[in-house]
């Protein structure tokens, strides 16, 4: 394929590298140990759900188990007269919609209008033991109106049987068109020796850290 054109040239090395010597580099080519290793594999690495500050609150999340429904009543009555329950709330309390880019500005973080996935958060417990706020949140009483999921590429190019899961984006269920071409491609095909096509797909991925996103919260010296 052709190449792209080169960036602007970069300063030269130093003379010693130009040689093929490291020089007295302290990290390039020089084997160095991962610094949370040794913490990690014997099991003395700190998380913070190994953190228990004094009056520690335990936080738990009601999801929706249908992936396209309509939430109808949310009824959290019985979950606020369990002992040990601090609070509850729903998305009636965060009513801010966010978004990573501007066209997606639909997202809360607690739904109270509609799931989009199976998972999707609609109730948050705080209690004073986590056992108490799991069991707050098996006692909300969530009414859905189920509604036809996108389960494929394919379904979401066709127009939707219920209505569409968001309201931005392309025709039907499509979220948006991307296109990306680098050098001449058909160039790149005519003088290859070989041409494979296909149809390639892969789930959206993010960081695998050994535990997931949290933070502790806590007052010292009347600032959180």
């Amino acid at each position: 394929m052709t190449e792209n054109p080169l960036p602007p040239a970069m300063p030269s090395a130093s003379p010693a590298r130009r040689g093929g010597e490291s020089a007295d580099l302290k990290v390039v080519g020089k084997p160095l140990p991962k610094v949370d290793a040794s913490t990690k594999v014997t099991g003395r690495a700190v998380y913070a759900d190994d953190m228990l500050p004094a009056r520690t609150l335990h936080c738990k999340i009601l999801r929706s188990p249908h992936p396209h429904a309509r939430i109808l009543s949310i009824d959290t009555s019985a979950a606020r007269r369990i002992p040990g329950v601090i609070a509850v709330i729903t998305g009636a309390d965060l009513p801010i919609k966010f978004g990573i880019l501007p066209v997606t500005q639909d997202e809360r973080a607690l739904e109270h209008e509609k799931v989009r996935y199976v998972g999707d958060p609609i109730a948050a417990v705080a209690a004073t033991e986590e056992e108490i706020a799991a069991a707050a949140c098996d006692a909300i009483n969530v009414e859905y109106e189920v509604l036809e999921p996108v389960m494929s590429i394919d379904a979401a190019l066709q127009p939707p049987k219920d209505e569409r899961v968001q309201d931005y984006g392309g025709p039907n269920n499509v979220h948006k068109f991307v296109a990306l071409e680098f050098g001449d491609v058909d160039d790149g095909f005519s003088r290859a020796e070989h041409v494979r096509e296909d149809v390639f797909f892969f789930q959206g991925n993010t960081h695998l850290p050994m535990e997931q996103h949290s933070a502790i919260a806590t007052f010292v010296d009347g600032k959180v």
